[in-house]
């Protein structure tokens, strides 16, 4: 039997996981929103050399587990770090592994491993492209990770091919092939408001989408305020 939980919330979710004596679960350090008397916490690096080529892509170099010293059931919970959905999936159902983009994992089952990936392209590190920088889930049980926005999934058959902006690509299965592409044209790389590079994805395989990725809401915040700044100037 699979972890019970629950999502709530509608825009900024919140997962409610029970644990029952024994059980743990893992997650991103400062996800957690509560949990209950009896459940332990412990933060480690999961092996040094994990923990730094974490650190290194820019997620915390430590991995926090919380589990169930009592002989009851638990509740821990764990909060969306922005607007938008919470999505559960099973890895053993995508042959035990997914492949997300930076900053999407959200907690997990004691059982995955969470490592480190890289595009094929170094050229989109060296640029600055999102998701040169992948987040690898390895093994068997339940994950969930975070989407911006609305959420929305798609499979794609043998050879059929999409190509996403970068920032709106949450996850895809292991047999979907990914590549980052520069966008072509001075034009089109310098006017076209999209970015830099796309997010090429070939099937057979799903993939998941957001519509609102972090950075994206960032910069409209930040035009915000520069917008605010300069009417309290006037």
């Amino acid at each position: 039997m699979g972890l019970r939980y629950s999502i709530l919330g509608d825009d900024l979710q919140v997962l409610e996981v029970q644990l029952a004596p024994g059980e743990s679960i893992r997650s991103e350090t400062g996800a957690m929103l509560f949990m209950d008397d009896g459940i332990e916490m412990s933060a480690s690096t999961g092996g040094i050399i994990k923990g730094l080529k974490r650190s290194l892509a820019g997620d915390g170099l430590f991995i926090t587990s919380f589990t169930n010293r009592s002989d009851e059931v638990r509740k821990v919970a764990f909060s969306a770090p922005f607007p938008g959905k919470i999505l559960p999936l099973d890895l053993d159902e995508l042959g035990g592994q997914l492949l997300c983009q930076r900053g999407a994992f959200l907690c997990a089952e004691s059982g995955v491993e969470i490592e480190v990936a890289f595009t094929k392209r170094l050229g989109a590190g060296f640029f600055g492209g999102e998701g040169f920088i992948l987040q690898r889930l390895k093994g068997g049980g339940q994950v969930f990770i975070h989407a911006g926005g609305a959420l929305m999934s798609r499979y794609l058959g043998e050879g059929e091919a999409v190509n996403v902006d970068t920032g709106c690509l949450v996850a895809f299965s292991r047999d979907v092939d990914y590549d980052i592409r520069f966008v072509g044209g001075v034009r089109n790389a310098l006017f076209g408001g999209e970015g830099l590079f796309l997010a090429r994805l070939t099937g057979p395989g799903k993939v998941y989408l957001q519509s609102l990725p972090l950075s994206r809401l960032a910069d409209r915040i930040l035009q915000g305020r520069g917008v605010s700044s300069n009417r309290n100037n006037d």
